[in-house]
């Protein structure tokens, strides 16, 4: 099929197919950014300059740049992003137009090859595209194998032995499968199997493209996958680049993240309780890079239903928002051990399995606890029951007194109340959490991890490893907006040092 026809599931243009490809690649980052670029007209805070008037051309050039900003944001900080191959949604009007068309090519060339004698003009560019293909998954190092599918792959051979009814595409279809299961990933084995047992050309010639389109996805994964170690520095100054770019066109687009690091100054600087339970009126809070961490921290605290979030954490927002609702189970899950044991803990402490058993219970009980339909009183209250019986009935298999009604009525209520924001036990709990994510910004860069905090150790896993999401975001997002963050803190920090560029 000819490329400017694109009429089969993988032939075609082959540019249109690579922006296609990309296109769905940023789809998810575009939803994620759409509704919430950053806009210095965002809620009824005082801006502090006037905006100014630019060319609708302005506009779209900006948007452009934030969201090739957010794609190469998205590829540095999220270590599972590939690329997808592009699909249609299902009943729309663009899948069935595309099937149509597909459908009559094919059948079109089923048709060419019948005739008497056949006609190959279009199996012949079909060839073409996928000898473009299968040149392109070479490396440099592959010089033996380009020249075997030049040498197999000649088209004007091909051309002649067709004109004199001497063309075999069946030959030349088992050579293309041949190569690309040489070519392709582990995990295309199987296609390529089902490729093998295809004895029909049309059909043959239709899953070949089918493979080769994932194998493209393949090939453009691994080459993530292998760059992305060398993409830090370049990736940190192309981020920084476009957001002043972007800051250039909108000069009050820092206002919130002003704001946020203002309010955590206030926070620091006023005496009382900071974010982790600690005094706040030592000097040494406000230091550049503790008002800095203190301020992230707060993001793990953030009302997002009425509060702006900062600009420049604001491609991040889905993150910080998922790492707060681990945040707030990881308290919760924690709260309700810490219960169970100083209730029962000398009897229980000795038990091997026991805590990982409640552990998984419980875990189990709040896993949708940040769902529109979940109901806290009432899962708190079924896991109140439920760990009463589990208590029990291991008590008694080891011999220790049964569980009596005062105890389970305590037990009970006790892990009800932790649904109080107030609660003693929710309170101290979430305060050695947000110690221990602190702890864990300000020992990142010595790689060593923080002390865990007492009563947190059923919980230690998960809690180690949403610290070291948190650090990892945080840092990139500090290496990246360091020189705005820098003059922000030097206007709201008047003691007369500087403030750390180390941030």
């Amino acid at each position: 099929m000819p490329k400017e026809a694109d009429q089969h599931e993988g032939g075609g243009d082959k540019e249109s197919k690579e922006e296609g490809v990309q296109d769905a690649s940023e789809e998810t980052v575009r939803k994620r950014i759409r509704a919430n670029t950053p806009s210095p007209h965002r809620g009824n805070t005082p801006q502090a300059s006037p905006p100014r008037f630019v060319s609708v051309e302005e506009l779209m050039e900006t948007a452009k740049g934030v969201t090739n900003m957010a794609l190469a944001h998205e590829i540095m900080v999220n270590q599972a992003f590939q690329v997808k191959p592009a699909e249609l949604p299902k009943g729309s009007l663009e899948r069935r137009v595309k099937e149509i068309m597909h459908k009559a090519f094919w059948d079109c060339l089923e048709a060419q090859l019948k005739e008497d004698p056949p006609s190959y003009g279009h199996a012949i560019k079909l060839l073409s595209e996928i000898k473009e293909t299968l040149l392109s998954f070479l490396l440099p190092g592959h010089g033996r194998l380009r020249s075997h599918i030049e040498e197999v792959l000649d088209l004007p051979l091909i051309q002649q032995q067709a004109e004199n009814g001497a063309l075999d595409i069946g030959r030349l279809s088992q050579f293309i499968v041949g190569m690309m299961g040489s070519l392709c990933a582990p995990c295309r084995d199987e296609d390529i199997n089902k490729l093998k047992e295809i004895t029909d050309i049309v059909p043959l010639l239709k899953a070949i493209f089918s493979v080769l389109d994932l194998m493209k996805v393949d090939m453009a994964n691994f080459a993530l996958s292998s760059i992305r170690p060398h993409l830090m520095q370049q990736s940190v100054e192309y981020e920084r680049n476009k957001f002043q770019e972007f800051l250039d066109k909108q000069p009050n687009a820092l206002d919130y993240t002003k704001k946020w690091l203002e309010d955590t100054v206030k926070c620091l600087s006023e005496p009382g309780i900071d974010s982790v339970g600690a005094a706040s009126c030592d000097p040494s809070s406000l230091l550049p890079l503790n008002v800095h961490n203190h301020a992230y921290l707060r993001l793990l605290r953030w009302d997002h239903e009425s509060d702006p979030f900062p600009e420049t954490v604001l491609m991040d927002q889905v993150r910080f928002q998922e790492m707060q609702q681990e945040v707030d189970r990881l308290v919760l899950l924690s709260s309700v051990l810490l219960i169970i044991y100083t209730t029962t803990g000398e009897a229980i402490s000795g038990l091997p399995g026991l805590m990982e058993m409640l552990k998984n219970t419980v875990s189990i009980m709040l896993a949708d606890m940040h769902t529109p339909s979940f109901s806290v009183q009432e899962a708190l209250a079924t896991i109140g029951e439920k760990l009463c019986v589990e208590l029990g009935q291991c008590l008694s298999q080891h011999g220790y007194s049964p569980f009596s009604a005062d105890r389970r009525h305590t037990l009970k209520g006790q892990i009800s109340a932790t649904i109080q924001p107030d609660n003693t036990v929710r309170k101290l709990m979430e305060s050695r959490v947000q110690t221990y994510l602190l702890a864990s910004l300000e020992s990142s860069q010595h790689k060593t991890p923080p002390p865990l905090p007492g009563g947190l150790a059923p919980v230690s896993r998960e809690l180690k490893e949403l610290a070291v999401r948190f650090s990892r975001l945080v840092n990139f997002n500090k290496l990246v907006f360091s020189p705005f963050y820098q003059k922000i803190l030097q206007t709201l920090l008047t003691a007369g040092e500087s403030p750390d560029t180390d941030m």
